[in-house]
């Protein structure tokens, strides 16, 4: 399947079945259990929809998050944030999330004024990698799912 056609049928099912059902697609498309949209409220990073692979009552941890304690606030416009392992990335040491999360993959959501709105990520609480095509898919939907959050009715 082309990138264009994967980009139009996502685009689809956000319109169907929501916020929800576009990250069950992403995430559905990677080897990380986790998918989610967080967005800026302040010095607090707040999930706005988490999809778990496992299907498990969300964590209340991740719920809220202090943005200087989330992996979110290394996410900046154009400068996306990729860990397999964090516990061989040396950005981890002394971090809040050290030992507890590995992997994370985020870019960031902006607002049409240009300002970073929330973040877009994959995350588990083990190793794993991401292939550098789901990553590029994650970046393209990015402000799809920007439009999306922010105003679903548009």
């Amino acid at each position: 399947m082309s990138p264009n056609q994967r980009l139009a049928d996502f685009s689809a099912i956000l319109k169907v079945k929501g916020l929800e059902g576009g990250l069950a697609f992403l995430n559905a498309q990677v080897p990380l259990r986790y998918t989610a949209v967080y967005r800026f409220a302040g010095l607090i990073l707040k999930n706005v929809c988490l999809h778990d692979a496992l299907g498990q009552p969300q964590l209340p941890f991740l719920s809220a998050v202090p943005l200087d304690k989330s992996l979110a606030h290394f996410v900046k416009p154009g400068r996306p944030f990729r860990t397999d392992d964090s516990s061989k990335d040396p950005r981890f040491a002394g971090h809040a999330y050290d030992g507890l999360l590995f992997s994370y993959h985020g870019t960031a959501l902006l607002a049409p004024a240009g300002h970073m709105w929330g973040v877009l990520c994959h995350f588990d609480f083990a190793p794993v990698p991401l292939p550098d095509d789901a990553f590029a898919f994650l970046e393209d939907v990015a402000p799809v799912v920007a439009s999306f959050a922010m105003d679903p009715h548009a």
